[in-house]
């Protein structure tokens, strides 16, 4: 017979489990899998452009969906559209990387983070192997201290990337509602996903549906991903989601309520780091 000691120890561990995820902080992860924030980087070249205005976010948000966050903390400006070999149809919006620039006489050598959140598609983005086409905030931010504008006169450069973990210091995943949701059709905006950043799956349960009952959604387009069940959906809901590069997965217990509205964004308690 064991312990009593170590009876209460196990009790003890059981209950905080419950806990946690009674509260939307269930995470699973897959047995083999690795860490973004943890591998060593690997550096790539690419060439790089700017748009929009010079300390600007590129534009309103762009094909990925996320709107005027995009000009917002956590994102702040420090954004990117990227060409077809890294966009994916979407499928890496909201993957981070790493950008840095070497040859020009004003360049820092000093990496910075950005995140895509658009699509570039024609020109040297589909051209180049790799192609950043980057807000004017991020790139001047690859420049010296004071030589941002001259810096940005390059128009083109090219640049050294490298993929890395998104972190947004604490923040949780949030879940924007698309205007065009009713009763029937449910689609959302996934944003500030850390680590990977990118999605592979988003599946939505409904309460009333059990814990194993889980409905895949599909994505909709950049950020967006849609459930057209064809019949009532019985919130609240729980979103469950899979990353694309490690295949981790993570579950947002009850994060859309009774009662939610088309446009109204909903915080959830959990992110990936």
């Amino acid at each position: 017979m064991a312990p009593l000691s170590s009876v209460c120890l196990s009790l003890a561990y059981i209950i905080v489990l419950v806990f946690f995820c009674h509260f939307e902080l269930c995470v699973s992860f897959k047995s083999k899998q690795f860490n973004l924030s943890t591998i060593e980087i690997h550096w790539s070249s690419a060439g790089a452009t700017w748009y929009g205005s010079p300390d600007g976010a590129g534009s309103d948000g762009g094909s990925c969906g996320y709107g005027n966050a995009v000009s917002l903390p956590p994102f702040s400006s420090m954004v990117t559209g990227i060409g077809p070999s890294l966009y994916k149809s979407g499928k890496e919006c909201g993957a981070c990387y790493q950008v840095k620039c070497t040859k020009h006489p004003s360049c820092s050598g000093k990496p910075v983070r950005v995140v895509i959140t658009d699509f570039c598609p024609g020109g040297l983005c589909a051209s180049d192997s790799a192609h950043f086409d980057l807000s004017g905030t991020a790139f001047g931010a690859m420049a010296i201290t004071g030589k941002e504008d001259k810096f940005r006169d390059a128009g083109i450069l090219e640049i050294r990337y490298a993929r890395v973990a998104c972190d947004y210091s604490g923040k949780t995943i949030a879940f924007h509602v698309d205007m065009g949701s009713n009763s029937n059709y449910f689609a959302v905006l996934v944003e500030f996903e850390e680590g990977d950043g990118d999605l592979a799956g988003v599946y939505l349960q409904e309460a009333s549906r059990g814990s194993g009952d889980w409905r895949a959604m599909q994505q909709s387009w950049g950020a967006v991903w849609k459930l057209d069940a064809g019949s009532e959906l019985h919130p609240p809901f729980s979103i469950r989601l899979k990353s694309q590069l490690s295949g981790q997965t993570l579950v947002a217990k009850n994060v859309i309520p009774q009662g939610w509205k088309p446009g109204a964004t909903y915080r959830s308690l959990v992110n990936y780091l």
